[in-house]
């Protein structure tokens, strides 16, 4: 799995950074959980802030298109992301640390 940073934006408003990144992969889509750690690797980034929004597949190939946020902070987070957005990922790295 390969991840490409195609554009990254800082939003001082809303206190995050805002990723948006190309993934090419060999076999079967990436799991969430292993994007958002290869991610939080790349950039160097806390994982606890960091969400992945979206993550769409291209149709017929090995590639797909992503949307991440990282914030600045945990109450920046909860005040403006969607609850199922930061259950989904909070689920990922649940599953995570139960592997460990």
């Amino acid at each position: 799995m390969e991840i490409k940073v195609v554009s990254e934006k800082n939003n001082p408003l809303l206190g995050r950074k805002e990723v948006k990144f190309a993934l090419t992969y060999e076999g079967a889509t990436p799991a969430v959980k292993d994007v958002k750690m290869k991610l939080v690797a790349i950039l160097n980034a806390n994982k606890q802030l960091l969400v992945i929004d979206e993550l769409a597949q291209e149709f017929g190939t090995m590639e797909a298109k992503g949307y991440a946020k990282i914030y600045e902070s945990e109450e920046a987070m909860n005040s403006i992301e969607k609850k199922s957005i930061i259950e989904k990922n909070k689920i990922v790295e649940e599953a995570e640390e139960a592997q460990e």
